[in-house]
Protein backbone atom coordinates (compact mmCIF):
# COMPACT_ATOMS: atom_id res chain seq x y z
CA UNK A 1 0.00 0.00 0.00
CA UNK A 2 2.64 2.36 1.23
CA UNK A 3 4.29 1.63 -2.44
CA UNK A 4 1.05 2.63 -4.30
CA UNK A 5 0.82 5.47 -2.38
CA UNK A 6 4.27 6.44 -3.37
CA UNK A 7 3.78 5.83 -6.50
CA UNK A 8 0.80 8.27 -6.70
CA UNK A 9 2.15 11.30 -5.06
CA UNK A 10 5.18 10.67 -7.41
CA UNK A 11 3.01 10.82 -10.48
CA UNK A 12 0.72 13.62 -9.03
CA UNK A 13 4.23 15.62 -8.30
CA UNK A 14 5.62 15.00 -12.31
CA UNK A 15 2.40 15.91 -13.48
CA UNK A 16 2.43 19.14 -11.35
CA UNK A 17 5.83 20.09 -12.06
CA UNK A 18 5.16 19.20 -16.04
CA UNK A 19 1.94 21.62 -15.96
CA UNK A 20 3.93 24.60 -13.81
CA UNK A 21 6.72 23.99 -16.44
CA UNK A 22 4.52 23.72 -19.62
CA UNK A 23 2.81 27.39 -18.36
CA UNK A 24 6.08 29.25 -17.29
CA UNK A 25 7.43 28.71 -21.09
CA UNK A 26 4.02 29.54 -22.63
CA UNK A 27 4.03 32.63 -20.53
CA UNK A 28 7.52 33.30 -21.72
CA UNK A 29 7.07 33.19 -25.01
CA UNK A 30 4.01 35.34 -24.58
CA UNK A 31 5.70 38.27 -22.80
CA UNK A 32 8.27 37.91 -25.77
CA UNK A 33 5.64 37.91 -28.43
CA UNK A 34 4.02 41.08 -26.96
CA UNK A 35 7.16 42.50 -26.38
CA UNK A 36 8.01 42.35 -29.97
CA UNK A 37 4.83 43.91 -31.27
CA UNK A 38 4.33 46.37 -28.64
CA UNK A 39 1.14 44.94 -27.24
CA UNK A 40 0.88 44.01 -23.71
CA UNK A 41 -2.52 42.54 -22.15
CA UNK A 42 -5.91 44.30 -22.91
CA UNK A 43 -3.58 47.26 -25.11
CA UNK A 44 -5.06 48.96 -27.92
CA UNK A 45 -3.60 48.83 -31.14
CA UNK A 46 -4.47 50.49 -35.22
CA UNK A 47 -5.13 48.81 -38.26
CA UNK A 48 -4.55 51.36 -40.97
CA UNK A 49 -5.77 50.46 -44.59
CA UNK A 50 -6.50 52.76 -47.24
CA UNK A 51 -9.90 53.29 -48.75
CA UNK A 52 -11.37 51.72 -51.88
CA UNK A 53 -11.55 54.19 -54.74
CA UNK A 54 -14.93 55.16 -55.55
CA UNK A 55 -16.39 56.64 -52.74
CA UNK A 56 -15.91 58.13 -49.06
CA UNK A 57 -16.89 54.42 -47.69
CA UNK A 58 -14.44 52.07 -45.79
CA UNK A 59 -13.50 49.69 -48.95
CA UNK A 60 -10.95 47.22 -48.37
CA UNK A 61 -9.23 45.25 -51.74
CA UNK A 62 -9.54 41.25 -51.09
CA UNK A 63 -6.08 40.56 -50.57
CA UNK A 64 -6.10 43.88 -47.98
CA UNK A 65 -8.98 41.86 -45.68
CA UNK A 66 -6.57 38.82 -45.75
CA UNK A 67 -3.65 41.16 -44.40
CA UNK A 68 -5.37 42.47 -41.87
CA UNK A 69 -7.28 38.57 -40.77
CA UNK A 70 -3.89 37.74 -40.17
CA UNK A 71 -2.50 40.65 -38.16
CA UNK A 72 -5.16 40.70 -36.03
CA UNK A 73 -4.88 36.87 -35.44
CA UNK A 74 -1.72 37.59 -33.90
CA UNK A 75 -3.44 40.66 -31.86
CA UNK A 76 -5.80 38.39 -30.50
CA UNK A 77 -2.61 35.81 -29.70
CA UNK A 78 -1.23 38.75 -27.41
CA UNK A 79 -4.34 39.53 -25.47
CA UNK A 80 -4.61 42.74 -27.26
CA UNK A 81 -7.59 44.78 -29.09
CA UNK A 82 -7.27 46.17 -32.62
CA UNK A 83 -9.19 48.86 -34.20
CA UNK A 84 -9.27 49.61 -38.49
CA UNK A 85 -8.60 52.87 -39.01
CA UNK A 86 -9.11 54.49 -43.16
CA UNK A 87 -5.55 55.77 -43.77
CA UNK A 88 -6.88 59.47 -44.66
CA UNK A 89 -8.42 59.60 -40.59
CA UNK A 90 -5.33 58.55 -38.75
CA UNK A 91 -4.38 61.97 -37.81
CA UNK A 92 -2.12 61.87 -34.86
CA UNK A 93 1.61 60.59 -34.00
CA UNK A 94 2.88 57.01 -32.73
CA UNK A 95 4.11 55.74 -30.08
CA UNK A 96 0.96 55.45 -27.54
CA UNK A 97 -0.31 52.55 -29.63
CA UNK A 98 1.20 49.96 -31.82
CA UNK A 99 0.35 50.61 -35.44
CA UNK A 100 0.17 48.09 -38.34
CA UNK A 101 0.12 50.68 -41.53
CA UNK A 102 -0.93 48.37 -44.99
CA UNK A 103 -0.85 49.56 -48.51
CA UNK A 104 1.58 51.23 -50.81
CA UNK A 105 2.36 55.23 -50.59
CA UNK A 106 -0.24 55.44 -53.62
CA UNK A 107 -3.79 54.44 -51.87
CA UNK A 108 -2.13 55.09 -48.15
CA UNK A 109 -1.50 58.19 -47.36
CA UNK A 110 -0.35 57.37 -43.96
CA UNK A 111 2.36 55.50 -45.61
CA UNK A 112 2.88 57.97 -47.43
CA UNK A 113 4.16 60.02 -44.55
CA UNK A 114 5.69 57.22 -42.60
CA UNK A 115 7.81 56.64 -45.56
CA UNK A 116 9.22 60.16 -45.97
CA UNK A 117 9.51 61.05 -42.32
CA UNK A 118 11.31 57.42 -41.15
CA UNK A 119 12.79 55.61 -44.44
CA UNK A 120 14.15 58.28 -46.73
CA UNK A 121 16.01 56.31 -48.26
CA UNK A 122 13.03 54.39 -49.31
CA UNK A 123 11.35 56.51 -52.57
CA UNK A 124 8.56 54.51 -54.52
CA UNK A 125 7.11 55.72 -57.92
CA UNK A 126 3.60 56.14 -57.61
CA UNK A 127 3.00 57.50 -60.95
CA UNK A 128 -0.18 56.08 -62.66
CA UNK A 129 1.04 55.93 -66.50
CA UNK A 130 2.29 52.99 -67.55
CA UNK A 131 5.96 52.43 -68.25
CA UNK A 132 8.67 49.77 -66.68
CA UNK A 133 9.46 52.28 -63.73
CA UNK A 134 5.94 52.04 -62.67
CA UNK A 135 5.67 50.94 -58.85
CA UNK A 136 9.22 50.39 -58.45
CA UNK A 137 10.87 50.73 -54.91
CA UNK A 138 14.29 52.54 -55.01
CA UNK A 139 16.06 51.84 -51.55
CA UNK A 140 19.20 53.65 -51.52
CA UNK A 141 21.38 53.41 -54.70
CA UNK A 142 19.56 50.10 -55.87
CA UNK A 143 16.22 49.85 -57.98
CA UNK A 144 13.82 47.33 -57.76
CA UNK A 145 11.15 47.04 -60.93
CA UNK A 146 7.73 45.29 -60.47
CA UNK A 147 7.01 42.37 -62.45
CA UNK A 148 3.30 41.84 -62.05
CA UNK A 149 2.49 38.08 -61.27
CA UNK A 150 6.07 37.31 -61.51
CA UNK A 151 8.31 39.10 -59.57
CA UNK A 152 6.91 41.62 -57.05
CA UNK A 153 8.57 43.62 -53.81
CA UNK A 154 6.97 44.40 -51.05
CA UNK A 155 8.91 46.18 -47.64
CA UNK A 156 8.50 44.90 -44.45
CA UNK A 157 9.36 47.13 -41.18
CA UNK A 158 9.39 47.50 -37.31
CA UNK A 159 9.94 51.16 -36.89
CA UNK A 160 10.76 52.89 -33.51
CA UNK A 161 12.02 56.31 -34.77
CA UNK A 162 14.36 55.94 -31.13
CA UNK A 163 11.44 56.83 -29.65
CA UNK A 164 11.67 56.64 -25.38
CA UNK A 165 11.56 53.03 -24.06
CA UNK A 166 7.79 51.75 -23.66
CA UNK A 167 7.03 53.70 -27.04
CA UNK A 168 4.87 50.92 -29.29
CA UNK A 169 6.44 50.06 -32.83
CA UNK A 170 4.94 51.09 -36.40
CA UNK A 171 4.87 47.94 -38.52
CA UNK A 172 4.77 48.70 -41.82
CA UNK A 173 4.05 46.21 -45.14
CA UNK A 174 4.51 48.45 -48.06
CA UNK A 175 3.68 46.47 -51.29
CA UNK A 176 3.91 46.88 -54.99
CA UNK A 177 0.44 44.74 -55.34
CA UNK A 178 -2.10 43.90 -52.49
CA UNK A 179 -1.11 40.54 -52.71
CA UNK A 180 2.12 41.63 -51.40
CA UNK A 181 1.11 43.27 -48.49
CA UNK A 182 -0.93 40.02 -47.38
CA UNK A 183 2.46 38.47 -48.42
CA UNK A 184 4.10 40.57 -45.69
CA UNK A 185 1.65 39.78 -42.71
CA UNK A 186 1.46 35.94 -43.49
CA UNK A 187 5.62 36.23 -43.48
CA UNK A 188 5.61 37.95 -40.06
CA UNK A 189 2.68 35.96 -38.64
CA UNK A 190 4.96 32.94 -39.44
CA UNK A 191 8.79 34.13 -38.74
CA UNK A 192 7.96 36.75 -35.70
CA UNK A 193 9.84 34.60 -32.99
CA UNK A 194 12.70 34.51 -35.61
CA UNK A 195 13.05 37.92 -36.21
CA UNK A 196 12.67 38.65 -32.74
CA UNK A 197 15.50 36.80 -32.07
CA UNK A 198 17.46 38.75 -34.41
CA UNK A 199 16.73 41.70 -34.20
CA UNK A 200 15.20 41.77 -30.24
CA UNK A 201 12.71 44.68 -30.29
CA UNK A 202 14.63 47.18 -32.23
CA UNK A 203 13.86 48.82 -35.88
CA UNK A 204 14.51 46.90 -38.62
CA UNK A 205 13.49 46.76 -42.25
CA UNK A 206 13.63 44.09 -44.71
CA UNK A 207 12.73 43.42 -48.50
CA UNK A 208 10.72 40.63 -49.38
CA UNK A 209 9.94 39.11 -52.83
CA UNK A 210 7.02 37.75 -53.85
CA UNK A 211 7.63 34.46 -56.23
CA UNK A 212 4.97 34.00 -58.84
CA UNK A 213 1.91 34.87 -57.15
CA UNK A 214 -0.14 34.25 -60.11
CA UNK A 215 0.44 30.45 -59.75
CA UNK A 216 1.12 30.67 -55.53
CA UNK A 217 -0.39 33.61 -54.23
CA UNK A 218 1.28 34.87 -51.44
CA UNK A 219 3.13 31.99 -49.99
CA UNK A 220 6.08 31.97 -51.81
CA UNK A 221 8.32 34.50 -50.64
CA UNK A 222 12.07 34.99 -50.20
CA UNK A 223 14.22 37.48 -48.42
CA UNK A 224 16.14 39.81 -51.20
CA UNK A 225 17.84 41.97 -48.01
CA UNK A 226 17.90 43.47 -44.89
CA UNK A 227 17.28 47.04 -46.39
CA UNK A 228 17.64 48.51 -42.79
CA UNK A 229 20.64 50.85 -42.93
CA UNK A 230 19.91 51.82 -46.36
CA UNK A 231 16.36 52.88 -45.75
CA UNK A 232 17.19 54.67 -42.85
CA UNK A 233 19.48 56.84 -44.51
CA UNK A 234 18.76 59.80 -47.02
CA UNK A 235 19.49 58.72 -50.94
CA UNK A 236 22.55 60.79 -51.99
CA UNK A 237 21.86 63.76 -53.92
CA UNK A 238 24.47 62.13 -56.59
CA UNK A 239 22.73 59.07 -57.01
CA UNK A 240 20.10 58.47 -59.89
CA UNK A 241 16.50 58.93 -58.84
CA UNK A 242 14.86 57.01 -61.29
CA UNK A 243 11.82 56.27 -58.73
CA UNK A 244 9.44 59.71 -57.63
CA UNK A 245 9.62 60.23 -54.32
CA UNK A 246 6.82 58.56 -52.00
CA UNK A 247 5.65 61.79 -50.27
Amino acid sequence: MRNIVLGVTAAGLSAMIGWLARTYFWKRRLRRKQAFFGLPDNSESLLVVNRDAGGPELTVTRHDVFALLELSALIKDCNANAQVVPHDATQQGFGERTEFCVGGPASNRRMAAHLHSLMPGVRINVDAEPGPDRGAFQIGSERYRLEAGRSEYVLLARLTAGRKDGARPVFLFCGQRAITNQAATRYLARNHERLARKHGNSTFALLLKVVNSQAYGPDVVEVVADVTRAALAPIPAAAPDAAQSAS
